[in-house]
């Protein structure tokens, strides 16, 4: 057991989904070619004004109250002052001494204990431009700036987690709470939310040690993987009388190691000062009362929802409720006449493991509440096979469509005539004879053995509690 007590940090950067920037008029759809959702404003032009999109203002706040924030008002914008040529102003517009939001608090789980995680602020800012590396060309590098002005959601802790499990129950938390708001899309892979890890050690009860933070950490994975690389690194470093330096580092996920990047600047080297162009931000109390009247039903509200309005277990309840698209998709099927039981467990059990392996979010799937209601009835009436019906299911995944169809079309009916599966019976019989002596012998393995050699023969079509039923009256003793 170490000797020393991990302290651990997180700030999240997340996307806020409006449709303009945060202080011009330009849309934020992604994928737009590069350098054509700017203006003056966002591109830092002398002369030009900002102006604060309201929407931003009502998603951050959605935020901060449900983190049990104080809701500071008048708050401030502030220019923070570096050079960097993704930030054309040489300034970015972003919240330091009087943020949206301040001193909150998180209740988590992880590895079965609770903590409370203290929130530092919640606070609004926009974006940076996007700096792109092309392949093959070490000295240069191009600028997209339709992500500039984009609106950015800052969330700061305090350093109250001391393990990776804390981490990434918080940073599972966050992500949740994010979809189930409907302020951001939260989509990792676009860089929709971001992460930065600030990690010190010291020994149990004394002050926090030296503070590292690792920038540009786009994944769980990756905040995983450099916060116990550094909680090791550090460790190792004292453990050793080695001083430790308080720096930026970053993660390399082909080495698993963190490098360092530069030394830890502080807010004084960021010369904030008010943005004056933008007025004090009024937020009153009818403001956030009306706001928290508005909060819709959230994760942990919905788990114990689903658990009795349907029946279902803790547990299938609380994977469906992680990710918002999956409980709307189970709640969706419900209404299409689908029983809750059956569509979570094909939600929980084949849809996740498809998910897994061609690694997918659950809206780039093709997966209608409707279709899975369908294929759900077909399972039931017996018109398809359990075997069947997961075919059907991965190609509704792949492509949508009708269930009904794509059991004609793939020729996957269900073969549930007594006659038919008579002669495929008297034939495996016949073909396995050893087999057949086993299963006399009271072998009930080679039972099964023989149904599967009779799916075998009707291509997987026949009706499994049928050719076992017809095997053991045949073979009855």
């Amino acid at each position: 057991m170490s000797n020393y007590l991990p302290s651990i940090g997180l700030e999240v950067h997340a996307e806020l989904s409006t449709r303009t920037k945060i202080f011009c008029g330009c849309p934020t759809a992604a994928g737009a070619p590069p350098n054509t959702q700017v203006c003056p404003i966002c591109l830092g032009f002398p002369g030009v004004l900002p102006m604060l999109n309201r929407q931003v203002v009502e998603c951050g706040l959605r935020m901060a109250l449900v983190l049990h924030c104080e809701i500071t008002s008048p708050g401030i914008f502030e220019r923070k002052g570096y050079y960097y040529p993704d930030l054309p102003k040489n300034f970015q517009i972003s919240q330091k001494r009087a943020p949206l939001g301040r001193n909150g608090y998180l209740d988590l789980v992880a590895e079965g204990e609770s903590f409370r995680l203290r929130i530092s602020d919640v606070h609004m800012e926009e974006d940076a431009a996007k700096l792109l590396h092309p392949e093959g060309d070490p000295d240069h590098s191009r600028v997209d700036f339709n992500r500039g002005g984009v609106p950015l959601l800052e969330i700061v802790t305090e350093p109250d987690m001391h393990s990776v499990a804390q981490a990434e129950a918080y940073m599972n938390a966050i992500r949740s709470t994010l979809l189930y708001l409907g302020i951001s899309h939260a989509r990792m892979e676009m860089g929709q939310v971001r992460f930065e890890a600030s990690v010190s050690v010291a020994p149990p009860g004394a002050e926090l040690g030296t503070r590292v933070e690792i920038k540009n950490l786009n994944s769980f994975r990756a905040v995983n993987g450099s916060i116990a690389y550094e909680i090791a690194r550090q460790t190792k470093a004292l453990e050793r009388g080695e001083p430790l330096r308080q720096e930026t580092r970053l993660w390399d996920p082909a080495r698993g190691a963190t490098e360092p990047m530069r030394s830890k600047e502080t807010a004084m080297d960021y010369r904030y000062f008010p943005e004056p162009d933008l007025t004090p931000l009024v937020i009153d109390e009818a403001w956030i009362a009306r706001v928290k009247a508005e909060l819709p039903e959230l994760a942990e509200q919905r788990r114990q929802r689903l658990v009795e309005q349907y029946a279902l277990s803790e547990y299938d309840a609380g994977v469906l409720t992680a990710d918002k698209s999956l409980a709307d998709l189970l709640e969706a099927a419900v209404k299409e006449g689908a029983p809750a039981k059956a569509a979570a467990n094909w939600l929980t059990g084949e849809f996740l493991r498809l998910l897994n392996d061609q690694n997918l979010d659950p809206a780039d799937t093709a997966l209608s509440p409707k279709a899975l209601a369908k294929l759900i009835a077909l399972l039931e009436k017996g018109e398809i096979n359990a075997p069947a019906a997961k075919t059907v299911f991965a190609r509704l995944v792949a492509q949508g469509g009708s269930p009904a169809q794509v059991v004609e079309e793939l020729g996957l009916k269900q073969i549930s005539d007594e006659t038919a599966l008579a002669a495929a019976v008297e034939e495996v019989i016949a073909e396995h004879q050893d087999a057949v002596e086993n299963y006399r012998k009271g072998n009930e393995n080679s039972l099964k053995f023989l149904v599967g050699q009779v799916m075998r023969k009707s291509k997987g079509r026949a009706n499994p509690q049928l050719v076992n039923r017809l095997l053991e009256e045949r073979l009855g003793t």
